[in-house]
């Protein structure tokens, strides 16, 4: 019997939550196995479900992190597959690493005959000629986006603004590969979602930023296509500017969040406010334009029933005073926020090339602060003359 691989990250969350529990689902280091080798190791089963490879982190990966905060985000996604009830869950390296995970339950299958990931394993993120560049590293996540969108739509939305910025101003910027992994506090809600969990998410990201700045890098830029990660990524922030003092280190609130975006979603929204929040008329928007074959927007359900009030409500900029974090399940019954049946492809391309645009507004920004502080400072300003 041939085995069938399936890509994880293009389910729905309710195809995941309607898999057999025994169906053997697999998160790659890096890219490469040959995959009737990791049929072989794991008997040759009738369907493996392949989840987004991790593409960096580990030694050899050509950006390195502690193998023991490494592990702990390999862990955390590990058990989050548990915890939606999969018993047959594994993470497969390339040869030669070891990872001390603690746990009987993940296999690095046939690890000696396994090819080191990618085609160079040795070449750096980025590359040394771009080191003087502002790096961005965009962070997506694998997450339940509603009856009609894929797992993997934070990911494909956040890789292809980085990708439009790198085109546009290739002088300027580079770009990590997009991670497919952040944190979901709500993960339990609805099934197929998974969590890095937000220490192990600091703890990974500060080490990225550490490896940059060892490199020589001054200028680096988080940008996340989920909102549950961006709490997490303003303490990254906050932790790189102790450590790493004559450096430029800076995030902001998902895309579309400044003046000149929110003005364009208010130019062309079809929604009122609640209409974009999560799987919504803006990220299908977006989807229709970049992936439309992995859109269901027949199947997709609008629900605009968050339970607002003057200081806490719901929409893509959220909205008042009060931060709170209630379950998902109190306000939506299909893991939507928003009324995706109003989006339009042609408002996902408008967009799109507004956040590019918004982007590399960042990054020339970034580019200036980090010039007007590096010169005062060399000039002697305040204690910097001590």
């Amino acid at each position: 019997m041939m085995t069938t691989f399936f890509a994880y990250e293009e389910l729905t969350w309710q195809e995941v939550k309607n898999l057999p529990r025994h169906t053997p689902l697999v998160i790659p280091l890096g890219t490469g196995y040959p995959a009737h080798l990791l049929a072989e190791a794991l008997s040759n089963p009738e369907r493996i479900g392949l989840l987004p490879p991790i593409p960096y982190g580990w030694r050899g990966s050509g950006l390195a992190t502690p193998d023991e905060v490494f592990a702990k985000v390999v862990a955390n996604l590990l058990d989050s597959l548990r915890d939606d009830g999969f018993s047959r869950v594994y993470a497969i390296a390339p040869a030669g690493l070891q990872l001390d995970l603690g746990t009987t339950s993940l296999a690095l299958p046939y690890r000696s005959r396994l090819p080191t990931a990618g085609a160079n394993p040795t070449a750096n993120f980025p590359p040394d000629a771009d080191l003087n560049k502002v790096v961005i590293i965009p962070i997506g996540h694998t997450e339940q986006h509603g009856h009609h969108l894929p797992l993997s739509t934070d990911t494909i939305i956040i890789d292809a603004i980085a990708q439009g910025v790198v085109n546009e101003i290739p002088d300027l910027a580079t770009m990590l590969p997009v991670m497919p992994y952040g944190v979901s506090t709500h993960r339990q809600s609805f099934a197929g979602t998974l969590n890095v969990g937000g220490r192990a998410f600091e703890d990974f990201y500060l080490a990225v930023v550490d490896q940059l700045v060892w490199r020589g890098v001054q200028h680096i830029y988080l940008i996340s296509g989920h909102g549950g990660n961006c709490s997490f990524l303003v303490n990254v922030v906050k932790y790189a500017g102790e450590r790493h003092r004559r450096i430029f280190c800076a995030t902001a609130w998902l895309y579309l969040s400044g003046a000149k975006g929110v003005a364009s979603l208010e130019k062309h929204r079809r929604s009122s406010i609640g209409g974009m929040g999560h799987a919504c008329e803006l990220e299908t928007s977006l989807l229709l334009h970049l992936r439309p074959d992995l859109v269901r927007l027949e199947q997709a359900v609008d629900e605009t029933q968050f339970i607002a009030s003057p200081n806490y409500y719901m929409d893509w900029v959220e909205g008042g005073a009060i931060i709170a974090n209630p379950p998902w399940d109190d306000d939506t019954q299909t893991g939507a926020y928003g009324a995706g049946s109003l989006a339009t492809a042609v408002n996902g391309k408008i967009w799109l090339k507004a956040a590019i645009a918004e982007k590399i507004e960042h990054i020339q920004e970034i580019i200036w602060q980090q010039s007007q502080r590096e010169a005062r400072r060399k000039a002697g300003f305040g204690l910097w003359g001590g």
